[in-house]
């Protein structure tokens, strides 16, 4: 495998995602609604995927006085979710798009800082579910739809403690390292046989509220924005990505 391209600084050039059908999780706030605000800005036709109705009507209502082509919103609660709800939620883009250019997982669940020996059982088992069940479910029910594309690409959102283990952060940590290896799996299986291709990326730290929990005492303004972390998964959603898969790229 090459080495992983450096595209924190990179810049898509204006209608780059024109047309392209992405599904973005966690478009109602954070990392997953500033990626579908800029996509959208880009031409994209966005399905907004997330579980509070209300923020995922905010972004729709952004993109449109953007200037973007009309959304779709998609509620989908991962935690609860079953698998009529997930092949619903792909029969629906079938319906309106017959296909998916760009499939992003930001959708995740940090659950509690503590040590392995403490930590609570439920609590992870519904970090473990959304961040890597969740997604793994949600991807095996749209791969028709991304197959019919004839460019495609799956983007997994990844952290800095997914490739070397760090006391505390319990199932969190040990999500984001399974997220690591599905995305590993699924980029081998889909290399040679489709125009697929399945990548990460880590954002690094970012001001949203998942970053305040972690990180209670540290100062808002001296973290970056979501929006300023997006030139990976903008370059590996368009074009100029393909034949690029299986690696893992960072935002910072």
């Amino acid at each position: 495998m090459t080495a992983a391209k450096d595209l924190r600084n990179f810049e898509p050039a204006a209608g780059a995602l024109a047309e392209r059908v992405i599904v973005i999780t966690g478009a109602g706030g954070g990392l997953g609604r500033a990626l579908a605000v800029a996509s959208a800005k880009l031409g994209a036709r966005i399905v907004l995927c997330g579980r509070t109705v209300r923020k995922l009507e905010s972004a729709y209502d952004q993109i449109l006085s953007d200037g973007g082509l009309r959304p779709s919103i998609a509620p989908l609660d991962l935690e609860k979710a079953d698998a009529s709800q997930y092949q619903g939620l792909a029969d629906a883009v079938r319906n309106e798009f017959g296909r998916v250019d760009g499939l992003v997982h930001c959708a995740s669940q940090l659950g509690e800082r503590a040590p392995i020996e403490h930590y609570d059982v439920i609590t992870w088992m519904r970090v473990m579910h959304v961040n890597v069940n969740a997604a793994f479910i949600l991807t095996q029910a749209m791969l028709p739809l991304l197959r019919t594309s004839e460019d495609a690409s799956v983007i997994f959102t990844t952290s800095g403690v997914s490739n070397h283990g760090r006391a505390f952060w319990g199932a969190y940590a040990v999500s984001k390292f399974a997220t690591e290896g599905l995305m590993q799996v699924l980029a081998d299986e889909t290399d040679t046989t489709t125009a697929i291709r399945v990548n990460s990326v880590n954002p690094g730290r970012m001001r949203t509220p998942m970053r305040a929990s972690a990180y209670p005492g540290e100062d808002p303004a001296t973290v970056p924005l979501p929006e300023d972390v997006l030139g990976p998964f903008l370059y590996l959603l368009g074009p100029q990505a393909r034949g690029i898969t299986g690696q893992r790229f960072d935002a910072q």
